[in-house]
């Protein structure tokens, strides 16, 4: 299952990269080759930008390439890194589940009752309010699966000398 989600955020990544190119590329040619700048292509490129920033978040958090500072861990036993670990991805979820996928939630949840929409574009800003709680589950299954992770490596007995 992990690796599907993986490879449907790493697509949807790519997408997303690839369009933002092309109309950041045409946002260039419409303003100085044609000489009429397109209307939609500065507001586009911005919700792109958004959608990538936070989904792409969420991919670093799954493959564990976000900013870390290891000089706790450095100093800690095996037992100690991984009780800091634990507790390290439990403030990230509970961080992703209260701002991201709640606060996240009411955001779409107001921004579609009150029927705002994008000015040059038209389009109803929960559309583009919702990646925020989907990138805050995302962050909560990769966290969820590092903490089970962790757990699983622990119950495997250890080899001692009189065995």
């Amino acid at each position: 299952m992990r690796k599907q989600i993986d490879r449907l955020v790493r697509g949807t990544l790519v997408f997303l990269m690839g369009f933002m190119l092309f109309n950041v590329v045409w946002q260039v040619i419409s303003r100085y080759i044609i000489g009429s700048p397109s209307t939609f292509t500065e507001e586009l490129a911005r919700f792109l930008l958004i959608w990538i920033c936070l989904l792409g978040g969420a991919y670093a958090a799954g493959k564990k390439m976000h900013l870390s500072i290891n000089l706790l861990p450095n100093r800690l036993s095996k037992e100690g890194k991984r009780k800091l670990s634990i507790f390290t991805f439990s403030i990230v979820i509970l961080f992703a589940l209260l701002v991201m996928v709640i606060g996240g939630g009411r955001l779409v949840q107001i921004s579609y009752v009150l029927g705002q929409s994008s000015s040059a574009l038209n389009i109803p800003l929960a559309y583009i309010y919702i990646v925020l709680p989907l990138s805050g589950l995302l962050i909560i299954y990769y966290k969820v699966i590092e903490i089970k992770q962790l757990f699983k490596t622990d119950l495997t007995p250890q080899k001692t000398d009189s065995q």
